[in-house]
Order: C-alpha cells, then structure tokens, then sequence
C-alpha cells in the first residue's frame, strides 16, 4: 500500500488554531473557527462539507488572498502575510481569455509572475515549449492554437490546470474545478489529475462537494462543520496508488464515502 504523503514528507503548510472573519464590528461574519490542519509537501489534501462551512475561505485563506482574525498560518515555515506567489488556482469555470488560444492561456501567468516574467521576452521559446509539453501531457495536443470556444468544457478545466501549473507552483488549489463537467468527463479528468500530480509531485489542496472525488484522488481528506467551519473529521485514504476508476467500485472505496457522508449529514443537523 501506498504511504501517505504526509508520513514521509515535510510540512508545507501549517494552520494551528486558525479562525478567520469577513467584515467587521457588528456585521462581522466568523466563516473559520480554530482550525488546526498540516499539509506535508508533494500530500493531494481534499476539504469536503456542507455548503457555505468554508472550504473556500480555507483556500483563500492558505494562498494569502485573505489574513486570519486569529491563531498561526505558515507556507514552508514563514507566516503569511499577503498572496503567495508558489499557488496556482484553478475554479470551476476555467477563465480562459477568448482572444487568447490554448497555448497562450496558459502562458500568461509567465507574464506576471517574476522571475518568468522578466525572462519572458528572452525565453519565449523555451516558455512556449513548456506550455505545450503541459498541454499534451493532458491530451490536448493537436488542440494548443485552439480557442476557448473551439474547446469543450473538459478541455478549457485542462488548459486551466495547465495554466495554474505552469510556472511550477508549491501548492496547486483547486476549488469545484470539476463541478460543472458531466460525469463521465468529470472521471477522465479526476485521471489527468492523478498523473499530474503524481508525475510532477506538487501539492495539491482539492475543494469538492464530490466525495467520490475526494476519496479517489486524495490522501487526506478534511471534513469541515455548518459555518462557521471547523474540522471534524480527518480520514487518511488508505487505498493503494495508482488508482484506477475500478477502485471506486470496491467496499473499501464505498466504506469511506459512506463516512464522510454521514459524518456531512451529523453535522448539519
């Protein structure tokens, strides 16, 4: 059996009693309440619950795009203090600027994030090479001078993972980056994201209401409370790597999304 990430690698992140608040005074809304989570580096983390517990803030939260009210947050041992440039994000709709082809999507965070950006006039060709290496490795080559709209919705999530990765981040975040995709792309792609992942060995942190999803492509997941979000249940995956779709079909698999969804379903009540 595959070891857990997190069992062999060192910490990443670090979250200890962390609570965080949109707003202040009166109107103020608690959305995190004492939050304790570690991330080892190369782990696939995915957070799951009810709708509105959080998870989202959790993500902003760990990439810097918004400061905790309370308790310690540290990326690679140093506090956050502001956005973290070693995050790439990726939503449930892609984002894809359409004036731009396949290609050129996913070469634009090489156009902002430093050092790529001030090497990019000199190494375009070496950034293009990149880019497209990316993209075939997902199965879209024949398709990188595409447009957005000349893509189906499956291949726009797989130029928007392309584009979140290809400046080589710490932490990949993915919030429902699945959630609007039928469920038969929704599985090829859950596939394009283990070998990702499991080729480039970054890490990632899975946002999901899908708890097949979750147990299928993490090795930790985190079941978070009704706002304001807490943890209450932590499930290490113990289900040998590589996954195929096959193993979704076992007891051991339906065993642990049964427990999460009751442990969602306890809470909510």
């Amino acid at each position: 059996m595959a070891a857990n990430a997190s069992s062999a690698s060192p910490t990443l992140v670090r979250l200890e009693g962390v609570s965080m608040v949109y707003g202040r005074g009166a109107g103020a809304v608690r959305a995190i309440e004492d939050v304790s989570l570690t991330i080892a580096r190369g782990e696939f983390i995915a957070v799951v619950g009810p709708s509105g517990c959080g998870k989202s803030s959790l993500m902003k939260l760990i990439s810097g795009l918004h400061p905790p009210a309370a308790g310690r947050l540290e990326v690679e041992g140093e506090p956050v203090r502001g956005p973290i440039k070693s995050v790439g994000m990726a939503f449930q709709n892609s984002n894809l600027l359409p004036w731009r082809t396949a290609l050129e999507n996913v070469l634009l965070p090489l156009e902002i994030v430093e050092p790529h950006r001030s090497r990019m006039r000199r190494e375009r060709a070496r950034y293009r090479e990149r880019a497209q290496r990316l993209l075939e490795s997902v199965g879209l080559a024949g398709f990188t001078d595409k447009y957005p709209w000349e893509l189906s919705g499956g291949m726009q999530q797989r130029t928007s993972i392309c584009r979140a990765l290809v400046h080589e981040p710490e932490i990949l975040m993915l919030d429902e980056p699945f959630g609007a995709l039928d469920a038969f792309t929704r599985e090829e792609l859950w596939c394009a994201l283990r070998d990702l992942q499991a080729e480039r060995g970054v890490t990632v942190m899975l946002v999901t209401h899908d708890l097949r999803e979750a147990v299928f492509l993490a090795d930790t997941v985190y079941v978070m409370s009704s706002r304001p979000g807490r943890i209450v249940m932590r499930c290490e995956v113990g289900l040998p790597r590589p996954r195929d779709l096959e193993v979704t079909y076992t007891p051991q698999f339906q065993e642990i999304v049964h427990e999460l969804r009751r442990r969602i379903g306890l809470r909510q009540h």
